[in-house]
């Protein structure tokens, strides 16, 4: 697909709650305008909901999972649901990316080519496995005891604005398949996708109320649904200090969360990887979606004796990016996602160059493209890990190049951070590989490869990237709620 046939076929709408499977307009009737960070210019207008329209939507999820509509329906039937939600996904994926694209920034050839595809994948998944999760049965001499694992109710999904419909999708679709009922509040700066899925869940007849959308600020709507007495679980993605919030506000009702939250990975490439391979991995750990992602590979530890040939065979490559227009197929970095993201990161790069770290390229603002929020993507290297660049989250196109000399000392610098979400390490030595990744105290970890999923593995960050895991059985141990039964024989 060439660039413009979607925009000629797509019409933005403008965003409204989904609430009992219907749109509806905020009780205030008050809007935001989300905002295109291509052009700043305005994409749509969106309900600005508050917390009444919250309370509703609670009330109207918890109503519906009691009346067993949806928790007890046959998991063939909801399977089946979930499956056509998947399909339908897929069938109006040109306009989903593009609608993604245009909200969020990013190149259309990563939201048609990955993100949207995934979100079908997820509801696939769960479907699937839904129909085999194990219900445990154990025999004594006297007594039989057995574990059931039921919903759990209403839950709560608080999803982050750089990859809104797959995020949402990962996590809806496992707390749909084990039967909850679900209230979704997509970031403010990126809604348009997310809200489009409550017209393929009426598609696909998935019962009002399952599925309810709330736009609005995390002040308001966000607070409700991490509050309120009704939701028996959270799950939130996003900055790791909003998840401390999130945190203490379910406490006050035992509210069980699921955080995945901030990152600061280490990409560790020793002297014996194949640096070609090192150098296109790393490219890509950084700077796909603009390097706003949580599992970024930020912090590029690269071993003494190859430095300057690494450094120099990835600023060439750096150098290649083609930056600009998101829909435009040849693009492969688009914009940030606001003015004050743009501001953020640029500011994270003057502070770098003034705790002493240097230049590779980029650094600034591209003057070209004036009217978005595009940076050049960036390289700064000789840093030391005690800089606030190698410790804080940039999330921007801006890694730190770290040298070490031993295996050891990598080790060691991986793990001197606050994060622990994710990893790489780039070796042709397995043993070094197995040894490294078994030491360095992260969620994920890659040999030779990055962002490889497969969606029965665990997910989730350690120290302060989260806590919990999501993904395979354990969402459903998530999602669900084990009971013990035992009967007398």
């Amino acid at each position: 697909m060439t660039k413009g046939i979607v925009a000629e076929k797509t019409v933005i709408q403008d965003a409204k709650l989904f609430i009992n499977g219907e749109y509806v307009d905020a009780l205030s009737g008050e809007t935001f305008d989300t905002i295109n960070p291509a052009t700043n210019k305005k994409l749509a207008t969106v309900a600005n909901g508050g917390k009444e329209d919250t309370k509703i939507a609670i009330d109207v999820a918890h109503q519906t999972f009691v009346s067993g509509v949806w928790s007890n329906m046959p998991v063939e039937e909801r399977a089946n649901i979930l499956c056509r939600m998947a399909d339908l996904i897929m069938k109006n994926v040109d306009k989903l990316a593009y609608v993604e694209t245009l909200d969020v920034g990013k190149p259309i050839k990563e939201s048609r080519g990955f993100d949207i595809p995934r979100a079908a994948s997820n509801f696939r998944f769960f479907a699937e496995m839904a129909k085999y999760m194990v219900h445990e049965h154990y025999d004594m001499s006297k007594h039989m005891s057995y574990v059931q694992y039921t919903p759990a109710g209403v839950t709560s999904l608080i999803i982050p604005w750089n990859l809104p419909f797959m995020q949402m999708t990962w996590k809806a679709s496992a707390a749909l398949a084990a039967g909850n009922t679900v209230v979704v509040k997509p970031a403010s700066y990126t809604p348009l996708s997310a809200v489009m899925l409550g017209e393929i869940a009426n598609e696909a007849g998935l019962p009002p109320g399952v599925l309810n959308i709330l736009t609005g600020p995390g002040s308001t709507v966000g607070t409700v649904m991490a509050t309120h007495p009704s939701i028996r679980r959270i799950s939130f993605v996003g900055e790791s200090n909003t998840g401390k919030t999130v945190m203490r506000n379910a406490a006050e009702h035992l509210i069980p969360v699921s955080l995945e939250l901030g990152g600061k990975s280490a990409n560790i490439v020793f002297e014996d990887a194949d640096l070609d391979e090192a150098v296109a991995g790393s490219i890509e750990a950084i700077f796909r979606n603009q390097g706003e992602i949580c599992l970024a590979g930020s912090r590029i530890l690269v071993q003494e004796s190859i430095y300057d040939q690494f450094l120099d065979k990835f600023v060439t490559a750096v150098k290649k990016i083609k930056v600009g227009d998101p829909t435009d197929e040849a693009t492969d970095m688009g914009a940030l996602v606001s003015k004050g993201h743009l501001k953020s990161v640029d500011e994270y790069v003057q502070i770098g160059l003034k705790e002493g770290a240097k230049l590779a390229h980029g650094g600034k603002a591209i003057a070209d493209l004036p009217d978005g929020n595009f940076y050049e993507p960036t390289v700064l290297y000789d840093v030391n890990n005690k800089m606030r660049v190698a410790q804080e989250e940039i999330f921007g196109p801006v890694p730190v190049i770290i040298p070490f000399k031993t295996e050891e000392e990598a080790i060691q610098i991986a793990n001197d951070s606050i994060y622990g979400l994710a990893g790489v390490v780039w070796t042709n030595d397995l043993r070094r590989g197995q040894r490294v990744t078994s030491q360095v105290h992260s969620g994920l970890l890659w040999v030779n490869c990055w962002y490889v999923r497969d969606l029965r593995t665990p997910f989730g960050g350690a120290k302060a990237s989260g806590i919990g895991r999501e993904g395979g059985r354990h969402s459903f141990d998530f999602y669900t709620e084990a009971k013990t039964i035992t009967i007398k024989k």
